[in-house]
């Protein structure tokens, strides 16, 4: 899915020694380049405004995957941070007053969130963007230090972030959605709106006059009706798993309405506890964990798109903490390095100490959940709470010329429908021959596995999500693309293979349009 991820920078001064910004430090986006289709990711990013008469100091801090940070000084020397969304952060007024309204409501309950000094959700105002003020961050990113900590280190801030998402599991909510300060509400008084995932309203499906509940299928499939036709999958690996033949969208709306027939008896009625509407940070990753000296959380930051979901589909380790197809991490086990590991070479030695680094995170996520956020701890251990998440997330996603992944759900749900629905008496309604699932899960591993593939091209080139790479190092690793691209054409057996890589290859500029 080509929604976009975050690209954090350090901090970014004025060019040249200069003591005031130039328009393009200002404007533009200049902590790294893409090494395809890097003329549609600037231009998405730039935001023109004006800053006000009484600021005497603008100076930008950090580019995030959707908004800019600047620090402001006034005339009285007064200083605080000011976030302004990037064009694609849609729908962007929503986007602003849900955050802020977020922040106001964390830090009423406790909270170690910014302090919001005013925001604008409309760009109509004399700055001529949207924009949220707040007060300046206070410690250390974790990011900078998170693959320096000591072992016990780690333990401490795992020991932090969890106590942290248990005070966040307290707090009691009367549905699923996003916070919004009321039209008319006097300031003190929130209400939950609509869901404010990025997915929801990415492309031209921010216009739908559908409604934005927590899932998102009835949008999908009115995007759909309106404006689906045929396509290849937007991850170009994946196309020769279909034969480089476009996709019919009708297929993905009969999927999509496969999903709302079972949906509701996914829902674990049985367990009230699992129903209940909880809030999560929706990156919990280092970047956006602020810590003092000895590792206390100062701030939480970028709750952009931050929603409300019932408890068996928030229920999971964060991204950065989980190391989810290790065997030794998914049993649980405490992890240790090998007991050779001072006569190991140095290579080998990184490499290990690596492993348990991640083992390490992933155990002591789950140790200390256990103890200190026990009502998460026993939704994670929900048989089959995985799949019901894929199920929801995956038939919310827009739709990428990809039949096959949601298609995959709905298969493995059917051949364990009782277990995973406890329905004993009943059924499961979707019914595949035993040739159409076997072939749609062999063709499902196969796109699997070109996704391994997309990685292993990605890592030693350098590049992340979207070919992003640092400034400083595109031109080597440009360089390095060409390389691959050069081997790959030459290691193609036909003209045939050798055209068809030609003509989708992963690092090439492409448009964009017909997905969005």
């Amino acid at each position: 899915m080509v929604l976009r991820t975050w690209h954090t920078s350090p901090r970014l001064g004025y060019p040249n020694g200069c003591n005031t910004p130039n328009s393009f430090d200002l404007f533009e986006y200049t902590s790294g380049r893409w090494i395809y289709n890097n003329y549609l990711r600037h231009r998405e990013r730039r935001r023109v405004f004006n800053p006000e008469d009484s600021v005497v100091g603008f100076e930008k801090l950090a580019e995030g995957g959707f908004n800019r940070s600047f620090l402001v000084t006034m005339r009285d020397d007064f200083r605080f941070l000011a976030r302004i969304p990037y064009l694609f952060a849609q729908p962007r007024s929503l986007v602003v007053a849900s955050e802020a309204a977020t922040l106001d409501y964390l830090r009423h309950h406790g909270l170690p969130v910014p302090k919001v000094f005013g925001y604008s959700p409309d760009a109509e105002n004399p700055a001529g963007t949207e924009y949220i003020f707040m007060e300046l961050m206070q410690g250390t990113n974790l990011g900078d230090v998170w693959f320096d900590l000591s072992e016990q280190q780690r333990t401490k801030v795992v020991a932090n972030i969890v106590e942290l998402e248990s005070r966040l599991f307290a707090l009691r909510f009367p549905a699923s959605g996003s916070l919004y300060y009321p039209a008319l509400a006097d300031g003190s008084r929130l209400c939950i709106g609509p869901d404010i995932s990025l997915r929801l309203w990415y492309g031209r499906r921010m216009n739908l006059p559908v409604g934005r509940g927590p899932s998102g299928v009835r949008k999908e499939i009115a995007y759909l009706h309106k404006f689906g036709r045929p396509l290849q999958p937007l991850q170009r690996l994946r196309r020769k798993v279909y034969n480089y033949q476009a996709q019919p969208h009708l297929d993905h709306i009969r999927n999509l309405e496969g999903y709302i027939h079972i949906a509701p008896q996914l829902i674990p009625h049985g367990s009230p506890r699992l129903l209940r509407p909880i809030l999560r940070h929706p990156d919990l990753q280092p970047n956006n964990i602020l810590i003092s000296n000895n590792l206390e959380i100062t701030e939480l930051i970028d709750w952009q798109h931050s929603t409300i979901l019932p408890l068996f589909l928030q229920c999971e380790i964060p991204g950065s903490l989980q190391n989810d197809g290790d065997e030794v991490s998914e049993s649980l086990q405490k992890p240790s390095l090998p007991v050779d590991f001072d006569d190991l070479h140095e290579r080998e030695q990184f490499m290990q100490a690596e492993i348990f680094r991640r083992r390490q995170l992933h155990y002591l996520y789950v140790k200390f959940t256990a103890e200190k956020n026990p009502k998460h701890y026993d939704a994670m251990a929900l048989d089959f709470s995985t799949i019901r998440q894929r199920l929801f997330h995956h038939a919310s996603d827009p739709w990428e010329g990809d039949n096959l992944t949601l298609k995959a759900d709905l298969v493995t749900l059917s051949r364990d429908w009782t277990n995973i629905t406890g329905s004993d008496a009943t059924q499961c309604p979707l019914t595949y021959s035993e040739k159409e699932a076997s072939e749609c899960m062999r063709l499902a591993r196969m796109q699997a596995e070109a996704d391994d593939q997309l990685q292993s091209c990605q890592d030693p080139i350098g590049v992340g999500p979207e070919g992003w790479v640092p400034v400083a190092q595109y031109e080597q690793a440009k360089a390095a693309e060409r390389k691959l691209k050069t081997d790959a054409l030459e290691a193609a057996e036909t003209d045939g293979e050798r055209t068809q890589l030609d003509e989708n290859w992963i690092f090439d500029d492409f448009c964009e349009d017909e997905y969005m």
